[in-house]
């Protein structure tokens, strides 16, 4: 700290770094945490309500889109916010976006309509996207690359306990108050994260005197392209077929304008996805590796509640706990990784973890049928333990490869080719799971294919009410529910199998990670 800095005492941060003085790295810590339990609380208490909303205000049909709608607008407003907050600061970006986010909740308690529900949690997800991406980067400007795993694991931690504790508040506040409360409870919440950091974050003064440029035109292109192309992901093979008019005009209106939007970066002085986050090596495997990640995360998060309920006949409560094991490893492993790739370096950590999770996914298919729940909870907890070796180090790695200007767009780029790898993961394995149940139930014995739904939709409505069917008739449709998984399972193994290929190709032996004075 220099001289001005002590004599200004604990305010000041470093001239030239984006370092909090360690006075200050408390409180600017808890910010984080708050806000990202805003982001991560949202969607376990909103799917707990789901059916007292559709009872008040209607609209089965389109109540996904309640989670559609949001994971959109959070999705293809990342590399958005990461190139703000490198040209004007994370703390303007944070803090607009968490006042959107609460904007956006207060919309949502006023909601009078399913419609316009759905439209207020896109202005939700709109403040999300600024909260997800410029915290995490937020966390690296405030540590060093040896303590960084601290607050990595904290924000690990939050995202667990959401997960455990999402679904019990949005339960009790359904239950004893009303379910508008689900969004008002983030007012407080997010007003006590913005004063904090309004207080307590310091960021380095700008150093040159031109007026910061922002590409507006290449914003535009990134929302609309991403718009269009997570659109016919989501609703592909739901609201229309595959091979449909709708699905093919998105897909081919989405491809149009990736293009548009190549050619706009390329003409772009600031470009809000600059070329070098794909022709630096590190940046460019980090993100496919990532991808792959977002990718078989749908195996575990999508399809192990189904095949806990209806192979292991689990309550929801249970069957969520099954998976809920799997975020209790996630942070320990994540918070002791660093001592691992402080050993052996960010990729060998980085294979170690991905090529363990590889290993696991496949002794999904080999437990037996029907099981005890302890068995896939227990492949849960390795998973977790697996993919905490795996993620950590490579966010860690990439943001100490670039300096503060850059920290913004490069986090920004591998947390956005994560959630669009889950995006297509989910439209995928979707397919393969629907592909496997049509088989099994086209193959199904004559004597008992009377007693068989007969159609896909009909086949989790048939298992949550076994008493319509004949004993032998749901001991089969168990076992294809049970196949289909396996099948999601093993095309999540094969996406770790690709991410272990792409860091093993493509990444090199060695972060070129900058000293710490450097990266400030």
């Amino acid at each position: 700290m220099s001289g001005t800095a002590r004599r200004t005492g604990r305010d000041a941060a470093a001239p030239g770094t984006g370092r909090a003085p360690a006075a200050r790295r408390g409180p600017v810590a808890a910010a984080l945490m708050l806000a990202m339990a805003l982001a991560a609380l949202d969607g376990t208490i909103v799917s707990t309500a789901v059916p007292q909303i559709v009872g008040d205000l209607g609209g089965f049909s389109v109540f996904s889109w309640l989670f559609s709608g949001y994971l959109l607008a959070v999705t293809v407003t990342l590399p958005v916010y990461g190139k703000l907050s490198d040209t004007f600061g994370r703390k303007p970006v944070l803090i607009c976006g968490i006042a959107l986010f609460l904007l956006g909740s207060l919309l949502c308690a006023g909601a009078w309509s399913m419609a316009s529900l759905i439209a207020f949690r896109v202005v939700q997800g709109l403040g999300g996207g600024a909260i997800q991406g410029t915290v995490q980067t937020v966390a690296a400007d405030l540590y060093p690359l040896k303590e960084r795993p601290k607050i990595q694991s904290k924000l690990s931690t939050v995202w667990a306990v959401s997960a455990v504790a999402g679904p019990a508040i949005g339960g009790l506040l359904t239950a004893y108050a009303h379910w508008r409360w689900i969004f008002l409870i983030n007012l407080p919440v997010g007003a006590v994260a913005v004063w904090l950091i309004a207080r307590n974050l310091r960021e380095p003064a700008a150093h040159s005197s031109r007026l910061p440029r922002v590409d507006w035109a290449g914003a535009l292109a990134v929302f609309v392209c991403g718009g269009l192309l997570l659109t016919a992901l989501v609703q592909g093979g739901v609201a229309w077929p595959w091979l449909s008019a709708p699905s093919l005009g998105l897909f081919a209106a989405s491809a149009l304008c990736a293009a548009a939007t190549v050619v706009i970066e390329r003409r772009a002085a600031e470009p809000v996805i600059p070329g070098w986050v794909w022709k630096r090596r590190t940046i460019a495997a980090v993100n496919l590796a990532l991808g792959a990640l977002g990718l078989l995360m749908v195996a575990p998060t999508v399809f192990l509640p189904t095949y806990a309920q209806s192979v292991l006949g689990l309550g929801p409560t249970a069957a969520g706990f099954v998976l809920s094991v799997m975020t209790l490893s996630w942070p320990v492993s994540a918070a002791l990784s660093s001592h691992v790739y402080n050993r052996i370096g960010f990729r060998r950590t980085a294979l170690t973890g991905i090529g363990l999770a590889a290993l696991i996914l496949l002794a999904f298919p080999l437990l037996p049928f029907p099981g005890e729940p302890w068995q896939p909870a227990l492949i849960m907890l390795l998973l977790g333990a697996a993919l905490g070796l795996f993620q950590l180090p490579l966010i860690v790695g990439v943001q100490s490869t670039v300096p503060w200007a850059e920290r913004g767009t490069a986090t920004a780029s591998v947390l956005f080719n994560r959630q669009i790898g889950q995006s297509v993961g989910a439209a995928l394995f979707g397919a393969v799971a629907n592909a496997t149940l049509a088989g099994r139930l086209a193959d199904a014995p004559a004597a008992i294919r009377p007693g068989l739904p007969g159609d896909l939709d009909s086949v989790s409505q048939a298992l949550e009410h076994p008493g319509a069917l004949t004993d032998a008739a749901a001991d089969y449709l168990r076992r294809a529910v049970a196949t289909a998984v396996d099948h999601v399972y093993i095309g999540a193994a094969v996406a770790a199998a690709l991410a272990f290929l792409v860091l093993l190709l493509l990444a090199p032996r060695r972060f070129p990670v900058l000293p710490d004075g450097e990266t400030d």
